[in-house]
């Protein structure tokens, strides 16, 4: 539980939500949460965490804490991405069971019950698994890709990590607040505090009002904290290629002076275009291998340097 919760009642449920411009969803998410947690019959609490919205999100925030005292609001002095801000929403929490959502409603707060459901069972870590999404090929494509690699590096077997609806029963999320690392996937470093991880289907609905936060941009930004917070595999695998592409290299070499004396300069002189193509092959590689590298040494920076994740502008309740 963090300090600054420490002195107030304990409650059953922390539903913590990342909010960017989202103002056109918030009051319908508020309607539907709602509904949806008081049917569980549990005493709950919903943390939401502004990440430097330039719309009015934080005014119809400001409005429903006014009329509703179990939402809280924290507010980033500016964007820090969805990561930091569930950080943020964790350290504010004091449910025995955490749950994680998105506010653009694309995952119904109607499906939260069957988590707690789960979790109820014994489970430390319940993922939602989204059935029939309703995203773009665009985005699906490199999540399944994703998705294989980072079962295969961790070790945990989900098939969908990308999903926000995610329940965290609250010594997992006392391990995760004690991880200092800037750049960090929360699903994935969550397992390794678990004992028992499952997943469930969930529904998945069309985004109906504003737009998707998470362009080409954010995507690349985000499979890369997966593939660099929590694996060395990629850059294992960098070290393999590269002394394959080396022993090809001699192969091929030794290949063109056998032909060379077989068939003479002429046919040296010929192969020449095939000789650049696969030249650009190689140097292609090595570019890839010098970002990879590049993308591990800038992550050793900015831990280093040890700026905070981010900055809290102020916390309403």
């Amino acid at each position: 539980m963090s300090p600054g919760a420490a002195a107030d009642p304990p409650v059953d449920i922390s539903v913590v939500i990342p909010v960017f411009n989202e103002e056109e969803n918030i009051g319908e998410l508020h309607r539907r949460l709602s509904a949806a947690l008081e049917e569980t019959g549990r005493r709950y609490e919903v943390i939401l965490v502004d990440d430097g919205s330039s719309d009015r999100s934080v005014e119809r925030i400001d409005r429903i804490i006014g009329n509703d005292p179990r939402v809280r609001l924290v507010e980033f002095n500016k964007n820090y991405g969805q990561h930091a801000a569930v950080f943020a929403g964790l350290e504010q929490s004091r449910g025995a069971v955490v749950v994680t959502l998105d506010a653009d409603l694309q995952n119904p707060p109607e499906e939260i019950p069957k988590l707690l459901a789960k979790i109820d069972e014994g489970y430390d870590i319940v993922g939602g698994m989204r059935a029939r999404r309703r995203d773009s090929a665009l985005r699906k494509v490199p999540s399944w890709f994703v998705n294989r690699f980072v079962s295969r590096a961790t070790g945990v077997r989900l098939r969908d990590y990308g999903c926000m609806l995610r329940a965290y029963r609250r010594i997992v999320v006392d391990q995760i607040l004690r991880c200092n690392e800037i750049s960090s996937f929360i699903p994935t470093l969550a397992n390794a505090f678990a004992r028992s991880v499952t997943e469930i289907p969930v529904a998945h609905e069309e985004r109906r009002r504003g737009k998707s936060k998470y362009g080409l941009g954010r995507l690349l930004r985000l499979n890369f904290d997966l593939v660099t917070g929590f694996s060395l595999m990629p850059i294992q695998l960098i070290s393999v290629l590269g002394i394959l592409i080396a022993l090809l290299g001699v192969a091929f070499g030794l290949f063109l002076g056998v032909m060379r004396l077989i068939r003479g300069p002429e046919w040296a002189a010929e192969g020449v275009f095939t000789l650049f193509a696969v030249l650009f092959v190689f140097m292609g590689v090595q570019f890839l291998a010098m970002g990879l590298i590049g993308e591990y040494i800038g992550r050793i920076y900015a831990e280093v340097r040890n700026r905070p994740r981010y900055v809290i502008r102020r916390i309403s309740s």
